[in-house]
């Protein structure tokens, strides 16, 4: 009997091994770490000497299970912190620019067109920092420049559910990148933000001819990749505020750059238009006021300022955004703006003309060829077979 009851427990025995076998190749096994325990010093019994055997010849083993995810990628065990950089601790770099322009003479502008070859118009407007911003013994510049690239898309046809327009409907969106400014932006956009899709969208309708576009849309986003500040950083110490005169100039660069952008996508136009910044400026020695051109926020004291959407050829106005105390001299800061906007309007006519002149030397060079490899003309086939 007892020979049976030792049968039938090892019977049993080898049953549930089985059972746990086949679980195990159903389910993914975790993977394991073995780590071996090392013994303690030993004495020996009647000796004074110390050994490092084990107590036992098999040494004993520890079996640590590790849940392994191999879907998606850990965060690093350290973890990681951004930098943050200190104001610099010298005054002496610190110093505020000095317009070393006229007053009435314009900053440089680079415009081009066709930079984005996905999007149906494209264009980039900038103003680069002047030669007298950079410090010795500093790479920052004393004073923001301006950066602006534009994209247009359509016109396109308007979705079957939408109702009939016979104007081409227009949309704008003017957005900062999150590194434009000092104060770093957020990514959904602001009241300012919104304020400039307004404006340029009042500026643009009175530019396009949408009768030729009925039941289309035409959409325009600007981003704004580096922007003016509205006074100098140095200044502040940490204190933005927006909407000011560099907010204007801003507003300035998006007109001029999105009507390059919209020529660059064949859309029709009754016009080039052009936007121009004046302001009217205190000198901070003699306390005198002067109206200037283009004025860059960290050089004056702005008082007031005005900019213009401006139409040469047909001497219209059709955007005006005033801010600041003028006083009497209202005419006289609009007609600066206006004069500003003319010497914008230069660039931008050289630079749709030559691009212009690009594409018609491709389009020449590639006709050119055909004509010259034979294509475009009828061939004799010999048909075989």
């Amino acid at each position: 009997m007892a020979k049976v009851s030792a049968c039938n427990i090892e019977a049993e025995r080898m049953t549930k091994a089985g059972e746990a076998g086949n679980v195990g190749m159903r389910r993914k096994q975790p993977r394991s770490l073995t780590v071996p325990i090392i013994p303690a010093q030993q004495q020996i019994p009647g000796s004074k000497e110390t050994s490092l055997a084990p107590r036992h010849e098999t040494r004993s083993r520890v079996t640590i299970e590790m849940q392994a995810d191999r879907r998606r990628l850990n965060a690093p065990a350290g973890g990681t912190a951004p930098p943050v950089f200190s104001f610099a601790g010298n005054e002496g770099l610190a110093k505020r620019p000095i317009r070393a322009r006229k007053p009435d003479e314009h900053r440089k502008i680079f415009l081009r067109t066709g930079v984005v070859p996905s999007a149906s118009g494209s264009a980039y407007y900038e103003i680069p920092p002047q030669g007298t911003q950079l410090k010795e013994g500093s790479l920052v510049p004393t004073s923001s420049s301006l950066k602006v690239m534009c994209t247009v898309h359509g016109p396109r046809p308007l979705p079957r559910n939408a109702s009939f327009s016979p104007n081409l409907l227009l949309s704008t969106h003017v957005k900062f990148a999150p590194f434009a400014t000092r104060q770093r932006r957020g990514y959904v956009r602001d009241a300012s933000e919104r304020d400039l899709g307004v404006h340029l969208d009042t500026a643009l309708r009175g530019v396009i001819i949408g009768e030729r576009w009925p039941k289309s849309g035409c959409e325009v986003v600007i981003t704004v990749l580096e922007g003016e500040e509205d006074a100098w950083w140095g200044d502040r110490r940490g204190e933005e505020k927006s909407g000011g005169c560099g907010m204007m100039s801003v507003l300035a660069g998006c007109i001029t750059v999105a009507s390059a952008a919209l020529v660059d996508a064949g859309i029709d136009c009754v016009d080039l238009v052009s936007g121009g910044v004046s302001a009217v400026v205190r000198d901070r020695e003699s306390k005198l006021e002067q109206t200037v051109l283009d004025p860059s926020p960290a050089e004056h004291d702005v008082r007031a300022a005005c900019v213009v959407a401006y139409l040469q050829s047909r001497d219209e106005v059709t955007e005006m955004w005033m801010k600041g105390d003028v006083g009497a001299e209202t005419e006289a800061l609009v007609d600066h703006a206006v004069k500003a906007a003319v010497m914008t309007r230069t660039v931008l006519a050289e630079a749709i003309k030559e691009a212009v002149e690009l594409k018609l030397g491709e389009a020449v060079e590639s006709v050119n060829g055909a004509l010259k490899g034979g294509k475009g003309k009828g061939k004799d086939v010999d048909m075989t077979g």
